[in-house]
């Protein structure tokens, strides 16, 4: 499904039964190109940066404000998710953020926001604060007003206020799962979403750090990916596996990016994820 800006979003792509063995078509043979020299690649391989502006060494939130904007009201969003999201798991922890904020921003630029610095605050921010107050970690109802409070207390205007809390309260799967009807997708929304599910797709795989922190099966053959999911059995995950979050989210989410930027990085990550499941089962069957 492509959308485009100002379309409505009204429901999610059907989600196809899989069989046994979950066969899908093999990933392209041919060898990989040999990467173009890059300076960092001689550096300790923990040790090496983002391109996105990330001072060497640096902890998360100590950024080059080349990068980010250099409000005090995105500084300060930078401050309040590093408290809040301090005692989650590495798969939603502040490092997860910055990443988000940074593809956002990267993707932005590509998209023509960048001539509209209201917009490019807009996403900023949304980025920043789009997980606090998530269901999935929240400690206390209390939580779900945080983003709000903190954006009447920086004196952000009306109008922008109003786009940050429509991309924080609407960008998760799960509102697609339901078919929230009357979704406004509006470019900010669009980019700051897209970077989200950029960040689940591709090599990082933060769905194991999450199902490990959730005491989850890694995988059992008689578990199928559900065929039909609901909003309420999506966001309680009973009985399900890792890898079947590959089959019922994340292999659906290359189609559903906003932005044209989005959908060219989709691509590559979304091959590398078929590469990637091949690999796996050889390795589960003992035959790699």
């Amino acid at each position: 499904m492509r959308l485009s800006f100002g379309v409505v979003v009204r429901s999610c792509p059907a989600i196809s039964p899989f069989h046994h063995r979950f066969h899908f078509p093999r990933a392209l043979s041919a060898a990989r190109p040999k990467a173009s020299h890059d300076p960092r690649s001689s550096a300790p391989i923990h040790q090496r940066r983002c391109i996105y502006g990330e001072t060497e060494g640096a902890r998360p939130g100590e950024r080059r404000r080349e990068m980010a904007g250099a409000s005090e009201a995105v500084a300060k969003a930078e401050k309040l998710m590093e408290e809040h999201m301090s005692g989650n798991d590495s798969s939603h922890d502040a490092w997860h953020v910055f990443r988000v904020r940074d593809l956002a921003l990267s993707l932005a630029r590509e998209e023509g926001l960048d001539a509209h610095p209201g917009s490019m605050e807009i996403v900023e921010l949304a980025a920043l604060l789009h997980d606090i107050g998530d269901y999935k970690y929240l400690r206390d109802p209390s939580e779900e007003k945080i983003v709000e409070n903190f954006l009447e207390e920086q004196g952000v205007e009306e109008s922008k206020k109003i786009k940050i809390l429509k991309i924080v309260r609407g960008m998760g799967f799960k509102n697609e799962i339901k078919g929230l009807a009357e979704t406004e997708v509006f470019p900010e929304f669009g980019v700051v979403q897209d970077a989200d599910r950029l960040d689940a797709i591709g090599a990082i795989a933060r769905c194991f750090t999450f199902g490990g922190s959730r005491n989850r099966v890694l995988h059992d053959p008689a578990i199928q990916p559900r065929s039909v999911l609901s909003q309420e059995n999506y966001m309680k995950k009973e009985e399900q596996t890792t890898l079947n979050h590959f089959y019922e989210k994340l292999l659906k989410l290359k189609d559903l990016m906003k932005t044209k930027a989005g959908q060219r990085r989709a691509e590559k990550r979304h091959k590398f994820m078929l590469e990637y499941l091949e690999e796996f089962y050889k390795e589960w069957d003992g035959q790699a």
